[in-house]
C-alpha cells in the first residue's frame, strides 16, 4: 500500500490494490493509511534530528566513498490553503540528492554515478538544512575521500551550504550558468544591436568553459555598461536588467565556476541528478488538480524518498524490515 501510494495517485493505487487483493478500497482510504505510514517515517526522522542535535550521529557505512556529490533544489506543490503573503496555493518543496561516484580521469572518462538517495520536505530552508546534514551523515560524509556540492545558484542554497557543509567546495551547475550567458547574449543583441546573439554567446561560453571568470566578468560589465543602467521599475526580463543581473550572478558565484580545475579532478559539473529528482517528486505531488495538506504532502514525499532512493536501507524498507534495520 505504501509503495503504490508513493508511485501513483490514491485512486489509481486503490484500483491496483483492489485488482491484486480482490478488495474494495477507495482512494480516500488509501490516502488515510498511506499518509499514516509516511508520517511514521517523518516522526522517525524527527527523532534522528533531535538525536543529532544532542551529538548522537546516525550510523553510517564504514566504506569510503571516493566522491560524494550533494545537490539541493526546489520544486512546487499546490496546497489547500493559500499563502497569506502571496495569495497563492503553490508552496516550494525542498529536494536533496546525495550520490556516490567514481571520479573521472580528467580527460575522456566522465565521473560514474553509483548510488543516489533522495529526500524531500515541505519545510523551509531553515528546517531543510538539518535534514540535509542528517542524510549526509547517514550516507557517510565523514568517511568520503572527497565531498562536493553542485547547485543552480538559488538564493537559499549558499547560506545552507555555509552552515552545514562549509568545509566542502561547491560548484555552480554549468548548464544553469550557460543559460544565463545565452540570455545575456540575447539581451545585449536586443539592447545594443551590432551583435549576433549566437556568436556572442559562444564567446561568453568559451570564457566560462576555460575558467576565465575575470575576463568573463569584464566582458559582461562592458556589455551592461554600454546598455546602461536599468530604469526604476523596469521589468526583470528587460535587456538592461538581464545584463545587470547576469553581472551580479557571476560575481556572486565567481568562486564556484573554476570548471577546468573541476574537470581535471574528475568531478561532475552538472546538477542533472538533482534536477531529475525534483521532477520525480513532482510527478507524484505536483499537478493542477492535486491539492495537498502540508502534512499530507510531507508524509507522501517521505514514502517517495524511500521509493526513489537506491541504498540498502531503502531496499530493506520495501522488504518489510524496520526502517533502521540497515543503518
Amino acid at each position: 500500500m505504501a509503495r503504490e501510494a508513493a508511485t501513483q495517485s490514491f485512486d489509481n493505487a486503490a484500483r491496483a490494490l483492489n485488482i491484486d487483493w480482490a478488495s474494495h478500497y477507495d482512494g480516500t482510504q488509501i490516502q488515510r493509511w498511506a499518509e499514516a505510514m509516511g508520517q511514521t517515517l517523518v516522526d522517525h526522522r524527527q527523532q534522528e534530528l533531535a538525536a543529532m542535535a544532542r551529538g548522537d550521529l546516525p550510523c553510517a557505512k564504514a566504506n569510503e566513498h571516493q566522491l560524494l556529490v550533494i545537490g539541493a533544489d526546489g520544486g512546487r506543490v499546490q496546497t489547500r490553503e493559500k499563502s497569506e503573503e502571496t495569495g497563492s496555493r503553490w508552496k516550494e518543496n525542498k529536494v536533496l540528492t546525495i550520490t556516490s561516484c567514481l571520479k573521472g580521469d580528467g580527460a575522456e572518462k566522465p565521473p560514474e554515478k553509483l548510488v543516489s538517495t533522495f529526500l524531500a520536505t515541505m519545510q523551509d530552508a531553515k528546517g531543510f538544512g538539518p535534514m540535509a546534514r542528517l542524510e549526509a551523515e547517514r550516507r557517510g560524509i565523514r568517511n568520503a575521500v572527497e565531498v562536493i556540492g553542485i547547485h543552480d545558484g538559488g538564493n537559499w542554497i549558499d547560506p545552507l551550504w555555509e552552515q552545514y557543509f562549509a568545509c566542502h567546495p561547491r560548484i555552480l551547475d554549468y548548464y544553469h550558468a550557460s543559460e544565463h550567458l545565452h540570455d545575456a547574449a540575447k539581451a545585449a543583441t536586443t539592447a545594443l544591436g551590432g551583435h549576433n546573439a549566437d556568436t556572442l554567446a559562444e564567446e561568453l561560453l568559451q570564457l566560462l568553459w576555460d575558467g576565465q571568470v575575470d575576463s568573463l566578468l569584464d566582458r559582461l560589465r562592458q556589455l551592461s555598461g554600454q546598455a546602461g543602467a536599468p530604469a526604476d521599475l523596469e521589468p526583470a526580463n528587460a535587456p538592461r536588467c538581464v545584463l545587470a543581473n547576469t553581472v551580479g550572478y557571476f560575481f556572486k558565484h565567481r568562486q564556484q565556476v573554476d570548471y577546468p580545475a573541476y574537470r581535471a579532478r574528475g568531478w561532475p559539473i552538472g546538477s542533472g541528478i538533482t534536477e531529475s529528482g525534483v521532477k520525480l517528486f513532482g510527478k507524484r505531488v505536483k499537478g493542477t488538480e492535486q491539492f495537498w495538506s502540508v502534512s499530507g504532502a510531507e508524509a507522501i514525499m517521505a514514502l517517495r524518498s524511500k521509493w526513489l532512493s537506491e541504498d540498502e536501507e531503502s531496499r530493506y524498507y520495501w522488504l518489510g524490515y524496520p526502517v533502521t534495520a540497515a543503518a
